[in-house]
């Protein structure tokens, strides 16, 4: 009988055990930890840093620029923060004196990726429904006002207001945002939005074994030439 009641209490003591030290094997060894937030760069090089040229005029959103999603899980009781990006972006923006006085950027949301299959799964489906609401958008609704012009090389801190739409449900906001000007013809914008899942009409993407705060973050980085 002895031996029968420490057999049981040595099964439940090894299942205990794998449920604690197994997710915590695999959210710090095997899915590591999250990227980095997104940064604006710095001048390159070949660029005349201090030059103060007018940047004035239409520019659009180029190559390397990223936007996606961050939010903190728990799994399995241990927590995790999840990112899911994608370079599929278009847009443009017009700058008059040291005034951004129109903007719009458009993502792809079935291009969204994260370091997890079964994660991307449920967002492209009963998360975000890609199928009938394949992009998010926002556009500015109100000046950016930078206050002067940045010189090559330079970073500007300033606010953005506009709306941002997410599954069909468009919302204002305001957030702020971060410029850098990286050569005579070329910028970056990087900025976190807020964003509370209800309010967009966004179910809780909860699913067995995570848990998921009810908001968390768009965050973007674009790049821009003329």
């Amino acid at each position: 009988m002895k031996k029968w009641t420490w057999w049981v209490v040595g099964v439940v003591g090894v299942l205990l055990l794998g449920f604690v030290v197994a997710p915590f094997v695999y959210t710090r060894f095997i899915e590591g930890d999250a990227p980095e937030r997104l940064t604006v760069g710095t001048a390159s090089p070949s660029a005349a840093a201090g030059e103060s040229v007018s940047a004035d005029g239409a520019w659009k959103v180029g190559a390397d620029s990223q936007a996606g999603y961050r939010v903190k899980e728990v799994l399995f009781g241990q927590k995790v923060e999840a990112v899911g990006r994608t370079g599929e972006i278009s847009g443009d923006l017009t700058v008059a004196g040291s005034s951004v006085t129109e903007g719009e950027f458009t993502v792809q949301m079935a291009n969204v990726t994260s370091d997890q299959n079964r994660r991307d799964d449920q967002f492209r489906g009963r998360i975000m429904d890609v199928a009938q609401f394949p992009t998010s958008t926002f556009r500015l609704t109100a000046p950016i006002e930078l206050g002067t012009v940045p010189a090559v090389g330079a970073q500007a801190e300033a606010e953005a207001t506009g709306e941002l739409t997410l599954k069909g449900q468009t919302k204002a906001v305001t957030f702020p945002v971060t410029a850098s000007r990286t050569g005579a013809d070329t910028f970056e914008v990087s900025g976190q939005i807020p964003v509370k899942f209800t309010d967009y009409g966004i179910d809780n993407p909860f699913f067995p074994g995570i848990e998921v705060e009810d908001d968390g973050h768009v965050e973007f980085l674009l790049k821009f030439t003329r």
